[in-house]
């Protein structure tokens, strides 16, 4: 496969990362929050995400998932929003819960909705 997006990495961008660094997606994004601090994660119609706040923000959400709606580690959300700062929220706090995401397309019809909720068997 040509892998030709690499020529337009930022000089010093890994092309690849060492997967067995971190034990989860969650791990993951904790790890970033801690190295990227201030720094941009998100930016989306002129508002900006800072990993600090998403580390809070997603943390918030995943409390918030386990302990008000009492979802459980391997249980399925569904998540159906537009590519937007609140989706990184929703993402990272539910994979923090340790809950499994399926994505759902905004623009689906009810009869599909109704066939991918039933199929992901989402809580």
């Amino acid at each position: 496969m040509d892998k030709n997006w690499f020529e337009n990495y930022p000089i010093g961008v890994k092309q690849d990362i060492d997967a067995s660094a971190f034990d989860s997606l969650a791990h993951i994004i904790e790890h970033s929050c801690r190295q990227y601090g201030d720094r941009a994660a998100f930016s989306n119609m002129g508002q900006t995400l800072t990993y600090t706040a998403m580390e809070a923000k997603s943390r918030a959400f995943a409390a918030y998932l386990q302990q008000t709606l009492g979802m459980r580690r391997g249980e399925r959300i569904a998540i159906m929003m537009p590519n937007c700062l609140q989706y990184a929220t929703a993402l990272f706090g539910a994979l923090r819960a340790g809950l499994v995401v399926v994505n759902i397309n905004p623009l689906y019809t009810a009869r599909e909705l109704e066939h991918q909720l039933k199929d992901a068997e989402v809580r």
